[in-house]
């Protein structure tokens, strides 16, 4: 699923699998389904807080939704392929692992739904031995390494994760094309892949350790835990996001919240601030507008209904070089003429099965990062979605390169990634009938998730 690009990475993420996960049982029997009167406990504060699900490490919306956003032909895990030489065992593994990936708390813990959505939980039950496996690579006959390894991810991609323990599994290949290779299958719930990224390089010779992070204090029960989660689930997702939108807009909208505490403000400043405010509000109401009436995608063979066979594929990493000298001579970003690059050839690829493609124009959603690498380490999803349109039907290549700059030049400034944060926070508050509902959105309105990652430096 990741595709290298020398020293950066181009990562175009198609993360599917088959079967739907077993739900864990988290609800406690309550004490009105007690056998008998004589039987029933005391409903106390505390019992009704963890009944409600308000006791714990809450679960971020966000991270919520991603939880529930399982189906029987796409299940929400980052599948990534390491290929490592020299190659290592699975005790120099484990013990990398032990070392470096369980300090972040994600990886020793349960997520566990309730009625108040989710929250993290000590795992009481946990080994290493289940999340760290080595299988051998198995091979027909005249099949290669690498089209052996692809078809072992792409069944792994089917196979949904215990969700009675954390959501994590790696799987070693001791013996690979003269190295080895790792296949890592971590829930989405846990982190983005930018923050995955962050955890995976503390994994390797010369990357640093986890950073020293205070416990979270857990949630107190009965009312005042009742008040804790509505505000960390409601009022703080808003104000981050309305102060996030301000920020992004720029530094003279951020400061006109000094307004009310500094009134002799000159007039001229004041009026300034206040038409950043107005064209944030313009910005904000354009850009749910175009979210809200953006038509159905268009209808080629790309779409239809997903199924339960999952292909994996990568190629040898570009040379950088090249692509950083089209990127300059066409005036563009080096993710520009990527994305250029796929686009024409999902066209050549549907040009091949005898459609014509002329014309035709097909909507990826780009993930955009929200918060600074530093703070990738905290995990947790922080990216919103943008819709691009990709030219599938522009056969000549610079005319598609520039075609693609136009249009990612056009989402510059865009708000949209922050409203669809907002709508995957809003997500995660409601039933699962209706996020999905409110999700398949996304499905009729686009073909594909294409995102890039950075790579080892």
């Amino acid at each position: 699923m990741v595709q290298r690009v020398r020293r950066k990475a181009a990562h175009i993420a198609t993360t599917a699998a088959a079967a739907p996960l077993a739900r864990r049982k988290t609800n406690p029997r309550l004490p009105s389904q007690g056998p008998t009167a004589d039987h029933r406990a005391p409903l106390t504060r505390t019992s009704l807080a963890h009944s409600l699900g308000l006791e714990g490490e809450r679960m971020s919306k966000v991270d919520t939704a991603w939880l529930r956003m399982d189906s029987a032909c796409n299940l929400m895990m980052i599948v990534g392929v390491w290929v490592l030489r020299p190659g290592i065992t699975l005790d120099a593994l484990s013990e990398r692992v032990r070392e470096r990936l369980l300090p972040y708390r994600r990886f020793v813990q349960v997520a566990c739904q309730d009625a108040a959505g989710a929250h993290w939980a000590e795992d009481t039950d946990f080994q290493l031995e289940r999340h760290v496996v080595s299988r051998p690579l198995e091979r027909r006959k005249g099949e290669s390494e690498q089209a052996a390894l692809q078809a072992r991810v792409a069944h792994l991609t089917m196979q949904p994760l215990d969700h009675d323990h954390p959501l994590w599994q790696f799987e070693l290949v001791e013996q690979y094309q003269g190295g080895s290779a790792l296949i890592a299958r971590i829930h989405h719930c846990i982190a983005d892949g930018i923050a995955l990224i962050t955890v995976m390089m503390s994994l390797v010779d010369g990357g640093k350790p986890p950073p020293q992070r205070s416990p979270r204090k857990t949630a107190r029960a009965g009312t005042e835990a009742a008040e804790e989660w509505v505000a960390d689930s409601l009022i703080r997702p808003l104000g981050e996001l309305t102060a996030r939108a301000l920020e992004v807009a720029g530094g003279g909208a951020a400061k006109s919240l000094s307004l009310l505490a500094s009134p002799q403000q000159s007039l001229n400043e004041t009026l300034g601030q206040a038409m950043d405010i107005a064209r944030i509000g313009g910005q904000l109401a354009s850009d749910l507008a175009a979210l809200a009436l953006m038509p159905d995608d268009s209808p080629t063979r790309l779409k239809g209904q997903p199924g339960q066979q999952k292909r994996v594929a990568w190629c040898e990493p570009l040379p950088l070089d090249e692509v950083k000298a089209i990127s300059k001579a066409l005036k563009c970003s080096i993710n520009d003429v990527l994305l250029s690059c796929v686009a024409g050839a999902i066209g050549a690829y549907l040009r091949h099965q005898g459609d014509d493609p002329s014309g035709q124009e097909i909507r990826a959603m780009v993930p955009i990062n929200l918060r600074p690498m530093s703070d990738a380490w905290k995990l947790g999803n922080r990216f919103g979605l943008v819709p691009l349109v990709l030219p599938i039907g522009v056969d000549n290549p610079i005319e598609r390169a520039l075609a693609v700059r136009t249009r990612m030049t056009d989402l510059k400034g865009s708000l949209q990634p922050l409203l669809t944060f907002g709508l995957l926070s809003v997500a995660g508050l409601l039933i699962k009938p209706a996020q999905d509902a409110m999700l398949s959105l996304f499905g009729r309105k686009t073909t594909a998730v294409m995102t890039n990652v950075p790579g080892p430096s």
